[in-house]
């Protein structure tokens, strides 16, 4: 394979020194650790003694026609230009279509969540028509806020059923981490809705409104219990620190958070309107601010995990130290001469990625480093590493 040949062989063709970076890609063997199952195409050529199949020049790469034929396989293209002129229109229905069936053929998780999608959107519609028709601001203002909410738990619902697809040539990781970033969603609602509430109990304190909008009782109850119905859906992930092993515990989790969030609100409600009724004051900005404060702590652990894996921070699971012995292992060796682009993160929870670039001295072998290097970091649990190695 190219990708083990020494860095001088090919490197003379070109006029460029044996630590050129531009050519680095040509210079990394892999051993990669199998993370999960993928199928290779096979790429068959006729003419044994025609050019390869990708061919290096100093300029460009030339791809044969060939290849792109089989490239573009699997995108819709039907004989000619009415073809992919009704392959786009029906596309979208298409893919409408095959959520919902997704939706309806996935685990239970994706069936309870789509049970409450519809449970939220039943309700709100209700209200909002009741808000409309009595003239009540307040209960058309909740029928919005419940459709917002429904809207994130679609999108909670989509990246369940998206994230199953296999990668492809456009996304070669895959769609796990859509997963993630519908938690990081979930998220960051649920810090508006804090911000949001801690306002209104300061508007509250400063008007000094001591009456309540009694109406909205029966909206918060009947609030309260849709959601109680999506908390006990999925109450293997209602708690606040959890350890995520997979892209759906994240998803899973702030699902959760989000209908459990929305309880404690309502149920803040209820308090408050019967504390006002016993005569207590200011119970709405009391009971508006524990609400607060309560969605921002529950909240807060799942906004820093998603956020730091959309960041590409370094795993929190490994420790430092562990990486640093690994790094003096290396070093240590007599080929080796420095370590540098040492870099590490999580494309989604149980699934970390590795790079690192490892500069040895003239003349020295690679292949017993690199299996040296890899056996190192697969024990710290890193699936998929890649190795450049430059001489000095």
């Amino acid at each position: 394979m190219e990708g083990d040949r020494r860095p001088g062989q090919r490197d003379g063709e070109f006029g460029l020194g044996a630590s050129d970076r531009r050519l680095a890609y040509s210079r990394q063997p892999s051993f990669r650790q199998p993370w999960e199952p993928h199928t290779p195409i096979s790429v068959r050529r006729d003419d044994p003694a025609g050019p390869p199949l990708l061919s290096r020049s100093a300029l460009s790469v030339d791809i044969p026609a060939g290849f792109r034929s089989l490239a573009g396989e699997g995108e819709g293209e039907v004989g000619g230009d009415g073809g992919k002129g009704s392959s786009r229109q029906t596309g979208p229905l298409l893919s409408v279509v095959s959520f919902f069936g997704a939706a309806r053929s996935g685990n239970r998780y994706m069936k309870r969540l789509f049970w409450l999608i519809s449970l939220n959107v039943a309700y709100s519609t209700a209200e909002l028509a009741i808000g409309l028709f009595t003239g009540r601001i307040g209960l058309v203002s909740d029928a919005f806020h419940l459709t917002f909410g429904c809207g994130l738990l679609t999108f909670s619902l989509f990246a369940m059923a998206a994230s199953r697809k296999k990668p492809d040539r456009y996304y070669t990781y895959g769609y796990k981490r859509l997963e993630v970033l519908s938690a990081f969603t979930n998220a960051l609602f649920l810090l508006f809705m804090s911000f949001s509430l801690a306002v209104e109990a300061l508007h509250a304190f400063i008007q000094d409104e001591s009456e309540h909008k009694h109406y909205l009782i029966v909206s918060a109850v009947t609030n309260l219990s849709v959601n109680l119905i999506g908390v006990w859906f999925f109450r293997n992930y209602a708690r606040i620190n959890i350890v995520y092993r997979k892209a759906e515990d994240m998803n899973y989790h702030s699902v959760c958070l989000h209908v459990l969030a929305d309880s404690i609100r309502s149920a803040g409600l209820i308090l408050a309107s019967w504390l006002l009724s016993i005569g207590v004051q200011n119970a709405e900005v009391l009971c508006l601010g524990l609400v607060s404060v309560a969605v921002f702590m529950l909240v807060m652990p799942l906004f820093k995990a998603s956020g730091g894996i959309l960041l590409q921070m370094a795993p929190p699971s490994m420790p430092t130290t562990a990486l640093s012995k690994c790094c003096r292992q290396i070093t240590a060796r007599e080929d080796v001469k420095e370590i540098s682009q040492a870099r590490l993160w999580e494309l989604v929870p149980g699934h970390v990625i590795g790079s690192l670039s490892v500069q040895v001295k003239d003349g020295m072998s690679d292949q017993s480093l690199i299996q040296f290097v890899h056996g190192l970091y697969h024990d710290l649990g890193i699936q998929d590493l890649t190795v450049q190695v430059d001489d000095v």
